[in-house]
């Protein structure tokens, strides 16, 4: 399994894909490098999308070349606008462009058509009548081959002349297919006689009502990059065992040009599941709130919890190109979000359980202004002003009343530096009627104005966070964790996995005014929390901000503790 340590010791190197390109250069095979990013339009992008997007576009710019953006919009029943949209917005939002290279299988639904007329008249294609389940029992299995369709030896004419009744809109759903005839008896499933068309009487959200008959995405997906002159058709593992398909489509149809098929290892994550049918299920079961639930994988989930797309593709290329599957430690991807927005995100204060503190020894009334630095490391980035008063929150988790020695921060007697304030001193807890502690009682000393030590030189062992009372705003903030309590969740049984603690809510938080001030949605730090950003559905007056990622990885624990 990989992780932030191992990946930030190996040098990024050239992958096999690049290297296939580079001898194909060499030996003019090729003069421009085009390749394509096809996405089906039935659901939304995912974690697992943006390794094919980054490959595809990144090799198409390394080259010179070209990486074209094609929906296989062939099954109308799964397919719509919604997602279409998504697709786009989630491309561009990674940071590629495909210019005015944007295509639709259902571009070339009557080439693809003509196309399926020249196999049927060469005899390399027929129409078979049997049901759905009388062609999986006589498939035949890994280990046995299958048996040929009783309508197999059908006659070009009669073929003919059935394809294009089923294209005028003849017979009903599922009553007869177009398959090609290749070998039944083939050692690979996938030439096994597939089907290339079939009757679907269903709204195209590109061509209506026109067709009623529709490409497998088998048969469209190899002549639409045929058509395209794809020079290097990038492909998953999964679509290893279809390759022989794909070679047999092209060099039996009169496409304009010959791709090649490369697989490469597909992105798996520990404590998640890109199975798009378990994602749509998630959205359709309300297990989430949508597609862009910020626990979900999709880029609009990312893109929502405020993880930056830099970090994505940083992420991508740390994981690198392989031939083989593997799992990839979600702490590598935390590490590369941190990478990125410890470097770029601005620090603000906010306080997530705020326990109220009452500085006795300050003047009543008075207010002032303290100057704080936007980023430590990064000057560039401004300061802002925080008001001071006698009155603040601090996080509860920040006090103690019978601590132990290893316990720093506030307790009865103990003296801690508030961040860019003073030196304070815990005096007393006040507790209500049930014996909670409501408020603290402090004192502060004046001589340590903006935290610095004291004259007498004496040290404190922890700074604190805090915000004014005086100015402060009332916000919701949502904590989210994994969405899969296991790092190895089981797409088949995806409910029982579920993570009962993926979000916690936060409704009393108090932020520092600068937060609800700006309605920027890029991440900020808190400081000593994490990472968050104002929530696409924030609402003025009272902002909601989800976490990013934390300042440190608290899933590698879970992860060891689930293994053992």
């Amino acid at each position: 399994m990989a992780n932030a340590e191992t990946a930030t010791q190996r040098e990024p190197g050239r992958d096999f894909i690049r290297d296939i390109i580079e001898a194909d250069l060499k030996a003019g095979r090729h003069k421009t490098i085009i390749t394509r990013f096809p996405p089906e339009p039935n659901g939304y992008l995912h974690i697992g999308h943006a390794k094919s997007i980054c490959l595809n576009f990144g090799v198409a710019q390394d080259y010179g070349g070209r990486c074209h953006l094609r929906f296989d919009d062939t099954n109308p029943t799964k397919e719509e606008q919604e997602y279409i949209d998504a697709i786009e917005r989630d491309v561009r939002w990674l940071g590629f462009d495909w210019g005015r290279h944007l295509y639709h299988a259902s571009d070339y639904f009557e080439q693809l058509y003509e196309w399926a007329e020249h196999l049927i008249t060469a005899g390399q294609a027929y129409v078979d009548d049997q049901t759905q389940e009388e062609m999986r029992a006589n498939r035949g299995t890994l280990t046995q081959p299958g048996r040929n369709s009783p309508f197999r030896d059908r006659g070009a004419e009669e073929n003919l002349d059935l394809f294009r009744r089923m294209r005028g809109g003849e017979f009903p759903n599922g009553a007869r297919v177009l398959r090609a005839k290749i070998d039944m008896a083939s050692g690979n499933i996938n030439l096994r006689d597939p089907v290339l068309y079939r009757i679907l009487h269903a709204q195209h959200p590109r061509t209506g009502r026109k067709w009623c008959i529709y490409p497998s995405y088998d048969y469209a997906h190899g002549q639409s990059d045929a058509i395209e002159g794809i020079t290097h058709s990038l492909c998953t593992l999964e679509f290893e065992d279809h390759r022989p398909l794909y070679d047999w489509l092209l060099e039996n149809l009169p496409v304009p040009s010959r791709p090649r098929q490369y697989e490469f290892a597909r992105l798996n994550m520990s404590f998640t599941v890109l199975s798009k049918r378990v994602l749509t299920e998630l959205v359709r079961g309300g297990h989430v709130s949508g597609w862009d639930d910020p626990r979900m994988p999709t880029l609009a989930g990312l893109r929502r919890r405020g993880v930056p797309p830099e970090a994505i593709r940083d992420f991508v290329k740390r994981v690198g190109v392989a031939k083989a599957n593997s799992v990839v430690d979600l702490g590598l991807f935390e590490f590369s979000v941190r990478e990125v927005l410890n470097r770029t995100a601005q620090r603000r204060m906010a306080v997530l359980r705020p326990l109220k503190v009452v500085i006795e020894n300050y003047p009543e009334g008075q207010i002032e202004k303290l100057t704080a630095a936007n980023h430590p490391d990064n000057a560039s980035q401004g300061t802002r002003q925080l008001c001071f008063g006698r009155e603040l929150y601090v996080e509860r988790d920040d006090f103690m009343e019978n601590a132990p020695k290893a316990f720093y921060r506030l307790t009865p007697g103990k003296e801690v530096r508030l961040r860019y304030a003073y030196f304070v001193r815990c005096r007393a807890a006040v507790k209500n009627a049930a014996g909670e502690v409501v408020e603290l009682r402090c004192t502060y000393d004046p001589a340590t104005k903006g935290g610095n030590r004291p004259p007498d030189g004496r040290k404190v062992q922890a700074t604190l966070h805090w915000v004014s009372a005086y100015d402060s705003v009332p916000a919701e903030v949502r904590l989210y964790n994994p969405l899969f309590s296991r790092p190895d969740p089981d797409a088949a049984e995806f409910a029982a996995h579920l993570n009962a603690n993926s979000l916690e809510v936060l409704g009393e938080a108090r932020l520092e005014p600068a937060l609800a001030a700006s309605n920027e949605m890029d991440a900020v730090q808190f400081e000593r929390q994490g990472y968050f950003c104002r929530d696409a559905q924030s609402k003025p007056g009272r902002p909601v901000f989800n976490r990013t990622v934390g300042l440190r990885d608290s899933w590698a624990k879970a992860a060891a503790e689930a293994k053992g």
